[in-house]
C-alpha cells in the first residue's frame, strides 16, 4: 500500500520529456514565422531584381531608336523573359508614360495649366470669361490633368517606364493566414528621352 500511494508523488517530481512537450507548442508558431520571413524575403529580393531590370530597359528605351515600335516590343519582351526566369508561372503588365519634365511625371501632372482659382481643375469658359489656359501637350484638343500619355513621347519628354509581376507565393503561408495566394511586385523608373530632336513645342489653348 506505501508504494501505491508514493507512485503519484514521484510522478508529479519526474520531469522527463518536458522539452518534447515544450517543443510541441512552440514549433508550429516558430514554423510560421519562418514561412513569414522566408515570404517577405523572398518578396523583397523579387522586387530587387525587378528594379534592376526596369531600370536597364528604361535606359535602352531612352534612345533614339526607343521610338521605334518594334524596339519598345522587343525589349519588353526582353523584359518579360528576365523577369520570368525569377517567377515562370507570373503574369507581367508592362507601361510607359511619358511627361514634359521629371516635375511632372514624379507628380502624375501631364499638362500643365494656370490655375487662377487654385481649384485643381482647368476650368472652362463661364461667360464670358475664357476658360484657364493649359498646354495641350498631346494635342487631342482638351485638357488631361493626369496620368501622361501611354507611349514613348518624343526628344527630351521624360518617360515613366513601369513594370509589374503577379505570381503564386512560393511559401504556402496563406493557408494558415487565410492571406491573398498571390504576391504582386511593381518597379518603376522615370528617365528622360535623348535630345536628338528638339522638342515639340505645345499648343496652348483655353479650357472649354
Amino acid at each position: 500500500m506505501i508504494r501505491l500511494v508514493r507512485r503519484p508523488r514521484a510522478l508529479l517530481r519526474d520531469d522527463r520529456g518536458a522539452t518534447i512537450v515544450e517543443f510541441a507548442v512552440v514549433a508550429p508558431v516558430l514554423g510560421l514565422l519562418l514561412l513569414g520571413a522566408f515570404d517577405i524575403a523572398h518578396t523583397l529580393y523579387m522586387r530587387a531584381a525587378l528594379q534592376g531590370v526596369v531600370q536597364k530597359a528604361a535606359r535602352d528605351l531612352t534612345l533614339e531608336t526607343g521610338l521605334n515600335a518594334t524596339t519598345q516590343s522587343a525589349l519588353d519582351s526582353k523584359v518579360k523573359t528576365q523577369v520570368r526566369a525569377l517567377a515562370n508561372n507570373g503574369t507581367v503588365t508592362i507601361t510607359r508614360q511619358w511627361y514634359r519634365s521629371y516635375e511632372h511625371a514624379a507628380a502624375s501632372k501631364f499638362e500643365p495649366w494656370t490655375d487662377t482659382n487654385n481649384n485643381g481643375t482647368c476650368d472652362p469658359t463661364q461667360g464670358s470669361t475664357p476658360g484657364e489656359p493649359y498646354e495641350d501637350t498631346n494635342g487631342n484638343g482638351r485638357w488631361d490633368g493626369t496620368g501622361g500619355n501611354l507611349n514613348q513621347g518624343g526628344a527630351k519628354d521624360a518617360v515613366l517606364y513601369t513594370a509589374s509581376i503577379s505570381y503564386p507565393r512560393f511559401f504556402p503561408i496563406y493557408n494558415l493566414t487565410g492571406g491573398s495566394r498571390t504576391t504582386t511586385v511593381t518597379a518603376s523608373t522615370i528617365l528622360r528621352n535623348q535630345p536628338y530632336g528638339d522638342q515639340a513645342v505645345p499648343t496652348v489653348r483655353n479650357c472649354t
